[in-house]
């Protein structure tokens, strides 16, 4: 198929920021930029379909480099928290979406900080509204839920002695629970799934993903189901969107030491799913308290948060993974996380001829950005963490404002830098995150901004991250994130330069089409 993209703005790279007339598209790679005269005798010579764009723009599809793309799926058909001011709107919410089918109840998005009662939900709230089915209602950050007592009682974490099985005075389990408890909460849950279940989810998250303008994710925190329900979407033509795979390690690193086992390297697969490498956890979030400082909490001096794991194991996992030909994805969000990370990374070698990266990075130094690109790590960053974590100067202080989220250094110290949303986390909508890259919350009342403004992102840095920065730290930016020839052609069409706007009107920009290959897999018409 031969198609020419005819009367408008097209965006082929934002840095450099070139553009160009006209777009030639034909095996599914781009094969002419140019004039719309050269467009035109192409389209002559090679009998292609043209296609007015009537004035509008086209750019580069965008590329989330980071997303948990089974809990898009999953947060999709579940009840959604998010902006909720109290527990007792939490409770209606809840109440009002129940009788949803399933033999759980699930929703996310909830965050104490809006709470008008100036505390965490329990189980005893959930048991006035659902008792006789397990609950499962996960904080926005995603490191911690509350379960009501009848998921307490059937996942064993009522009577399980962890500190991240959350207690009141008395020594009786309050529902709250985070980190690796969570994740004893979440495997029940996936238990009660079927194949087809997760199939139907992961189908309806990448046409969601597409109806955004996202033609590439790279799908973070993969388990071997995941894997299995992906391929046999992609094997019945039902993956519309390109997606990458960092995989669990597996319990006890099974699933690490099978792909070992059978050669499976980075870039498995074919342009529409493949395996990149291998997902770990340094530390917890700063919504929970579980990212790990060098220094305590400001709003909780006795704390620093923890590490997820050893370094002894967070290093074997990284040797394995490099002897497996694997990159390797460390989530990292304290300063003390990534130090232990960069330590590892410095002593295995060959960081950047991995790419190997660093989730996060919220609470980075000055001193480990000069590490960082001395080893040649790569950032992969969510903007929208800015708006989100308002309260964040609450949780750092004042004096470690210029660390938190330092994007606009981190892009001036030449550190390859990806932008991603870690949806559910965050909205999976690429404009809203573009918006707060640029704007750093200076019209959302964030007082992170007022005290590090000069880390507000230039609009084409951040399109550069989200494209070509995404496609550098997946390992792909031989063929995607930009739009030259020779590369795929995975564009959107949108309805109105982002580059002719005002910063507050960067988050309604629409996308009207998105095409993977020169195929339209979006449309907002239809």
């Amino acid at each position: 198929m031969c198609l020419a993209l005819i009367n408008g703005k097209v965006y082929i790279s934002f840095n450099p920021l070139r553009t160009s007339e006209a777009l030639v598209v034909s095996g599914g790679r781009v094969i002419y930029t140019g004039s719309e005269s050269g467009a035109l005798r192409m389209v002559e010579l090679l009998k292609c379909y043209s296609l007015d764009l009537e004035g509008r723009t086209v750019l580069p599809g965008f590329i989330d480099a980071h997303v948990h793309l089974d809990g898009v799926g999953m947060h999709l058909n579940t009840i959604d928290l998010r902006g909720v001011r109290s527990i007792e709107e939490l409770k209606e919410r809840l109440g009002s979406l129940a009788g949803r089918r399933g033999s759980w109840v699930v929703g996310h998005g909830w965050d104490q900080e809006f709470f008008r009662e100036g505390r965490w939900p329990t189980r005893w709230d959930l048991d006035e509204v659902v008792s006789d089915r397990p609950v499962m209602l996960t904080r926005v950050c995603g490191h911690a839920a509350v379960l009501n007592t009848k998921a307490m009682e059937i996942t064993g974490l009522l009577s399980l002695n962890s500190p991240n099985v959350l207690r009141d005075e008395m020594g009786e389990a309050t529902g709250v629970v985070r980190e690796d408890a969570l994740e004893i909460a979440k495997h029940k849950y996936k238990e009660t799934l079927s194949l087809e279940d997760l199939k139907e989810s992961l189908r309806n998250a990448v046409e969601y993903a597409a109806s955004l303008g996202i033609t590439t994710v790279g799908f973070v925190s993969a388990d071997e189901t995941a894997l299995r329900a992906l391929g046999e979407l992609r094997s019945e033509g039902r993956l519309m969107i390109r997606v990458r795979l960092y995989l669990n390690p597996g319990r006890e690193g099974g699933t690490l030491k099978t792909l070992k086992k059978l050669g499976l390297r980075r870039g498995f697969g074919d342009e529409h799913l493949k395996i990149c490498g291998i997902k770990a956890f340094a530390d917890g979030s700063l919504g929970a308290r579980t990212a790990w400082l060098t220094k305590p909490y400001n709003d909780s001096p006795g704390d620093s948060g923890y590490p997820s794991l050893s370094e002894e194991c967070l290093e074997d996992v990284a040797k394995e993974a490099q002897e497996a030909g694997l990159q390797l994805a460390v989530h990292a969000i304290g300063d003390a996380a990534i130090d232990m990370v960069l330590r590892v990374y410095s002593r295995l070698g060959n960081v950047h001829v991995y790419r190997h990266r660093v989730e996060h990075a919220s609470v980075i130094r000055p001193d480990q950005i000069v590490k960082a690109k001395k080893l040649g790590v790569v950032l992969v960053v969510q903007p929208h963490f800015v708006i989100t974590d308002w309260w964040v100067i609450k949780r750092v202080g004042s004096l470690r404002a210029g660390w938190v989220y330092p994007f606009r250094s981190i892009v001036n110290a030449g550190i390859p830098m990806a932008i991603s949303t870690d949806s559910p986390v965050e909205p999976l909508n690429p404009w809203e995150t573009v918006y707060a890259a640029v704007s750093r919350g200076e019209f959302n009342g964030v007082e992170l901004y007022h005290q590090t403004p000069q880390e507000s992102l230039p609009l084409k840095d951040t399109l550069h991250a989200y494209t070509q920065g995404s496609a550098y730290a997946l390992g792909e930016d031989s063929w995607l994130g930009t739009l030259e020839v020779g590369k795929l052609a995975d564009f959107i069409v949108v309805d109105k330069d982002p580059f002719n706007i005002e910063v507050r009107e960067l988050r309604s920009v629409k996308v009207l089409e998105t095409y993977v290959s020169g195929v339209k897999t979006y449309s907002a018409s239809r």
